[in-house]
């Protein structure tokens, strides 16, 4: 399973994730929430997801430090401001959003499986090894600040 680790984008696993989700939901019972919950919970959800991704990018770019989730090893700090004070994985967490959008549009409780799924294949094959590269490459200032700062939220 190590030969997994850092070897799929995280935004192919999340359209890997969607399109399960996709099909999940024509094949069980959905729900028939009102239209008016169902898009105005989607719509924040999916708002939410985007700008914490968009401000992972930003936050990144002006510490002027690679964005490529499969090289943690090319990065240049450790960056620990804006969004990255509250979560050390904001793009991430910016799809676990989306993805959940996703869920609330399709109506289909067993879709919720997919976010679930998301986080646990990101924890084991991109997280953990990216964790273990930023310690490598920057020691006990990545352990300081993964002492301070959640992975997740």
């Amino acid at each position: 399973m190590d030969r997994l680790e850092l070897k799929i984008p995280p935004v192919l696993v999340v359209a890997l994730v969607a399109s399960a989700m996709w099909g999940v939901a024509r094949m069980t019972i959905g729900l028939d929430p009102a239209p008016w919950l169902r898009i105005g919970l989607a719509a924040l959800l999916l708002i939410t997801g985007a700008w914490l991704a968009v401000a992972g990018v930003i936050e990144f770019r002006r510490a002027s430090t690679t964005v490529n989730p499969m090289a943690p090893g090319d990065s240049s700090t450790v960056v620990d401001s804006g969004v990255y004070r509250y979560t050390r994985n904001p793009m991430y967490l910016g799809f676990v959003f989306v993805l959940l959008a996703w869920a609330v549009w399709l109506a289909a409780p067993w879709t919720l499986l997919g976010p679930a799924a998301f986080v646990a294949w990101m924890n084991r094959f991109q997280i953990l090894p990216e964790e273990r590269a930023l310690v490598d490459r920057f020691g006990d200032d990545y352990r300081a600040y993964r002492e301070r700062v959640r992975r997740w939220v």
